[in-house]
């Protein structure tokens, strides 16, 4: 008897438990569309000049509200966490969205992380507060923006300007908090994968993989 239950834990315990977790909800399936087809930007003013578009991009996006400098630390936790991982892609980028009359906080948050990342596909966009509210109204969240017009979570946007999350009531997630380390490690990689993996498929699929993704 107890041979048998050895035999069970070694073997069979091992197998079950792989089969439970591979069967996961998020494991490699497909994210789902919360928002589909957002507006792309506006004429916004970009730190550097140029033109910044979420067509054929993976983005990440945010809403610095006007305490930028108040709230870099959410944008260090997003360098860590994410963006140092992936900014080889080509085809991802990281944009904030921030009210006019903040460039200068903006271009020191990008000084601050250029002393250790290559900061090349973090993009800072500005425009004025009503347009900020406008287009994240287009997006048609559960969450709002706070007085200053920010949020401290980021969204993921596919190549085709939807936006993605967890649909399921028990698991709704239509964004991510940058502020809490866990959630950007856990919930956020876990979706930002499957992403990556959906597009892969799609290039295996077409015989057509490059190192963009």
């Amino acid at each position: 008897m107890k041979k048998n239950i050895v035999l069970f834990v070694l073997f069979i315990l091992p197998i079950v438990a792989y089969l439970f977790f591979a069967s996961g909800i998020n494991s490699f399936t497909k994210l789902p569309v919360i928002t589909p087809k957002v507006a792309d930007f506006g004429q916004w003013k970009s730190l550097n000049g140029e033109k910044v578009s979420l067509n054929k991009k993976i983005t990440i996006l945010g809403f610095s509200g006007t305490e930028l400098l108040k709230n870099r630390g959410n944008y260090f936790n997003l360098n860590e966490k994410i963006y140092q991982r992936y900014h080889d892609f080509a085809d991802l980028q990281f944009v904030v969205i921030c009210p006019l009359g903040t460039e200068n906080e903006g271009k020191k948050i990008i000084d601050a992380l250029d002393d250790f990342t290559d900061v090349s596909q973090w993009h800072f966009l500005f425009t004025s507060p009503q347009e900020i509210t406008a287009y994240y109204d287009q997006l048609q969240l559960v969450g709002k923006l706070d007085k200053n017009f920010g949020t401290p979570n980021v969204y993921i946007l596919d190549k085709e300007r939807n936006l993605r999350g967890r649909k399921e009531k028990k698991d709704y997630k239509e964004g991510y908090n940058t502020f809490h380390l866990a959630e950007l490690s856990n919930e956020m990689l876990d979706d930002f994968k499957v992403i990556l993996y959906e597009y892969r498929a799609a290039l295996k699929k077409n015989h057509n993989a490059t190192k963009e993704l």
